[in-house]
């Protein structure tokens, strides 16, 4: 590979794409010559314009639906779907045939993310695609895209770092790295959204950064967007006279966002209409929720705006005459997110969870507890001593302290357009600190919430360079893997399940660990089943720890692992003595390889993207 003249950040968000790029030939230490790409995208029917962000959604045409022509790009004639503005606004008003939150559904367990299921409700003559399709879609676009614009930089001969959240589980990690291969996407690497946020505070920052952060400033960046709520804890050390960033925690993978809000405000609309003796059937539903969508982004950026019109388009032959039309004010909006998403609660306040039903309709499994505000008490209560042991940190925690002191907070999302969000979401995290004696938080200024992932992770790409500032912290949990004892066969008891550490936290990306010392039996040649766990809880294992028992908020299950590994020369059945080696890549996944002990055969054991079932 020839050195690369950019490094490339893409964004690969719910609702929204972005790229921003710097150019590594012109930049030098912290000083860097950075970008964002506009991005060709149709607008309408072979209409097609330029804008910064390409939000995430691809429509599904009927073939007979758009004349030829209407979905021309300027590197394609022939493609048969729109991803984009025109999708999202075409899909408005025909929403069986929108593809949306691809991202959720991505990293959703229950399902298999390789069928085809999407849009997941659409009536079977409605084409459908895979959650993984849809994201290569996307990141194809982007793809072409930069090449339109750079054709003396090829998109493949550049170092490229796509944003995950930082609560995404090897399997969906291994899904979008899997997505972007089949993009086209070379020299990839993956990279957390809350860093890549804050690689962009510290980018935009221009050095100044090393002023407004101290040595023992915990910085806590809470990212809100389409789909998920993502939290980070960073501490700031000082190393021979330099600050350095060390990522200490993360949040669960959370599925509360943006998505969550506009469906929210989409039923505060119809118990409106209710009152009127308007009902809505499900395919306005889903047409009034997009609305909804447009009409509380535009409500919470501009807070001189009032009134938002919502218009439900009818279902009959008279789709203008009949459609019914409505609104949604400021005070609607900010009344249901205030106080349904961002609840002013105590800092022991924790996610309600309630007992489910036995029968569910198949769908994203959103978190149960819409408070933003408790997820983020229950994350810095779990954390509170994590910290203790890091270098720079001796005799600085409160042992009276009931929860993780923040001293600084970035904001990055779309939600935190709004400024009531934020002033609402630190107010509550300061009313907890005040209440234990601690100074307030600070809010670190300055953030893009559009673009910043997206121009974080182009800087990131620049820093792994050996430029710039770096944040340290490697793998945000431990990995475990079951392992089955052994035992007679006793009646209604299954053998006891322990917790092999093969990845301890903070192991670093690029780096392999070996567990020579310890050898164990792999059934090869016929169906097996592998489990895999993790912790943001437990940081003392050490590689090859094995847990007899663990508390249940200890360790979280990851998803089972159903494979028949080859025999590669063995017999069917037989019990293979081997070692294990793990190892952290460089686009952010976990890979653990078995090799036996005698002979040397490796079988490569890796997280299962299919359904369980």
């Amino acid at each position: 590979m020839s050195t690369p003249r950019f490094a490339i950040g893409i964004d690969l968000g719910t609702t929204h794409c972005a790229l921003a790029y710097v150019d590594i030939s012109a930049s030098d230490g912290e000083a860097t010559s950075y970008g964002v790409l506009d991005i060709p995208q149709l607008t309408g029917p072979g209409s097609v314009d330029n804008l910064a962000l390409l939000p995430s959604f691809l429509y599904l045409p009927h073939a007979d639906e758009l004349a030829a022509g209407d979905l021309t790009l300027p590197w394609s004639d022939t493609q048969d779907f729109a991803v984009g503005e025109f999708a999202r606004a075409r899909g408005a008003l025909t929403p069986i045939r929108l593809v949306s939150s691809a991202k959720s559904w991505l990293c959703h367990p229950g399902v298999d993310r390789r069928a085809a299921i999407l849009p997941f409700d659409a009536p079977p003559e409605v084409a459908r695609v895979s959650p993984l399709e849809a994201s290569t879609r996307y990141l194809n676009h982007l793809r072409q895209a930069w090449d339109q614009a750079h054709p003396e930089a090829p998109f493949v001969e550049q170092d490229v770092t796509v944003t995950i959240p930082a609560s995404f589980d090897p399997a969906a990690r291994e899904l979008t790295a899997e997505a972007a291969r089949a993009a086209g996407y070379i020299h990839l690497t993956l990279l957390e959204e809350p860093q890549a946020a804050l690689y962009n505070w510290i980018q935009g920052s221009a050095g100044r950064w090393r002023k407004d952060v101290k040595p023992g400033d915990i910085i806590l960046v809470v990212d809100v967007g389409g789909g998920t709520s993502d939290f980070s804890l960073i501490a700031v050390l000082e190393r021979e006279g330099q600050l350095e960033l060390h990522r200490v925690a993360v949040g669960d993978h959370i599925l509360l966002g943006g998505d969550n809000m506009d469906l929210t405000l989409a039923h505060v609309v119809a118990r409106k209409l209710a009152t009127e003796g308007k009902t809505l059937d499900g395919w306005q539903m889903r047409a009034l929720t997009y609305a909804c969508r447009v009409a509380k982004e535009a409500l919470l950026s501009d807070a001189t705006l009032t009134t938002q019109a919502i218009v439900v388009p009818s279902r009959g032959s008279k789709l203008i005459g009949g459609a019914i039309r409505t609104e949604l004010t400021q005070e609607e909006v900010r009344v249901t997110i205030l106080e349904g998403f961002f609840p002013q609660v105590e800092a022991m306040a924790r996610p309600a969870i309630r007992t489910r039903s036995g029968l569910t309709q198949l769908g994203l499994p959103y978190a149960q507890d819409a408070g933003v505000t408790r997820h983020l008490a229950a994350l810095l209560g779990r954390q509170a001593g994590a910290t203790t042991e890091l270098a720079g940190f001796a005799g600085k925690f409160d042992a009276e302290a009931s929860f993780l002191h923040p001293t600084a907070v970035l904001f990055n999302g779309g939600v935190f357009k709004s400024e009531a969000l934020i002033e609402r979401t630190l107010g509550t995290l300061n009313s907890w600190l005040v209440a234990e004696n601690a100074e307030p938080a600070r809010m670190l200024a300055g953030a893009d919430m559009d673009l910043a992932v997206a121009r974080g992770a182009a800087y990131y790409g620049y820093v792994r360079r050996g430029q710039g500032v770096r944040i340290r912290g490697g793998t945000a949990r431990a990995y475990y893997v079951g392992v089955e004892s052994s035992m007679p066969a006793i009646p209604g008891m299954e053998p006891p399940l322990q917790a092999l550490c093969v990845a301890p936290f903070g192991m670093e990306e690029g780096t392999e660990a070996n567990l020579q010392a310890r050898e164990f039996g792999l059934w090869v040649g016929e169906p097996v089943v592998l489990r895999f766990y993790g912790s943001s809880v437990r940081r003392q294992d050490l590689l090859g720890t094995l847990l007899d028992f663990w508390q249940p908020d200890e360790l979280q299950a990851l998803g089972d692992i159903r494979a028949t590994l080859p025999t590669e020369g063995r017999q069917v059945g037989e019990l293979v003595q081997v070692t294990l080696r793990a190892t952290a890549t460089d686009t952010g996944t976990l890979e653990l390889t078995a090799v036996a002990t005698q002979g040397g055969e490796r079988w490569k054991v890796e997280f299962d993207v299919r359904s369980s079932s």
